[in-house]
């Protein structure tokens, strides 16, 4: 076999659809990311979807987790709602546990597979989502700010929650931030009449465990009752 020949099934075989696919998958690996915004009764993993380009065959995943790093240790499902599904859950957390989560993630795809592996601690990846239902009830130069933990949180009154505010007259360049407050109601005593104002609330755990979650929708007014 000519050098030329040889070198052209070299360059044929590279560049042919099927190989391209594979290799292109066979390099991607799922970006797995952990977080407990339900702690302590779950913690919640996903990932990025792999993409397989002209393939008719779906990525699959299978999703384990053990508690250690010991490879002895019985790995468990991470449930999953289907396998293609691209997130998990790890029920019943461990509490204050120092020896950390190890989640498995493989992926199934034409090219064969890939895995990803993440360590965590659950303790540092607490993340509550927003606080819900915030609320401005006005009275004179007194703006009162009420709000509700996230529905997500299970336990509020076992597992608390600290607040902080950020509020902003309209017209101002700048927030202004007060906190952490442990209550769900805040009092601005000095707000000026009739100026209106974009309040949001973030929550996070009281010991300071994870961080703080985002911001909550900007406040509503409430209307005052019509007299009958």
């Amino acid at each position: 076999m000519s050098k030329l020949l040889l070198l052209s099934l070299v360059l044929w075989a590279s560049c042919s659809p099927g190989n391209t696919e594979a290799a292109l998958v066979a390099l991607s690996q799922p970006r797995v990311r952990c977080h407990a915004s339900r702690y302590p009764v779950a913690v919640d993993c996903s990932w990025t979807p792999l993409q397989t380009p002209n393939s008719t065959r779906a990525v699959t995943f299978i999703a384990t987790y053990r508690l250690g790093m010991a490879t002895q240790q019985q790995s468990q499902s991470c449930l999953q709602r289907t396998p293609q599904a691209s997130q998990c859950t790890i029920p019943h957390v461990h509490l204050f546990s120092t020896v950390p989560y190890m989640l498995n993630v493989t992926a199934v795809h034409p090219g064969g597979t890939s895995s990803s592996l993440l360590a965590f601690v659950a303790e540092r990846i607490i993340k509550p989502d927003p606080p819900e239902g915030v609320r401005l009830r006005t009275e004179g130069r007194r703006l009162q700010v009420l709000w509700h933990p996230p529905a997500s949180w299970p336990f509020p009154e076992i597992f608390s929650l600290k607040y902080r505010l950020r509020y902003r007259r309209r017209g101002a360049s700048h927030f202004r931030q007060v906190g952490p407050i442990e209550a769900t109601t805040f009092t601005l005593r000095n707000a000026k009449p009739q100026a209106k104002y974009c309040i949001q609330v973030s929550a996070q755990d009281l010991t300071d465990y994870g961080k703080p979650s985002d911001w909550s929708f900007p406040g509503q007014v409430e209307r005052a009752p019509q007299q009958p």
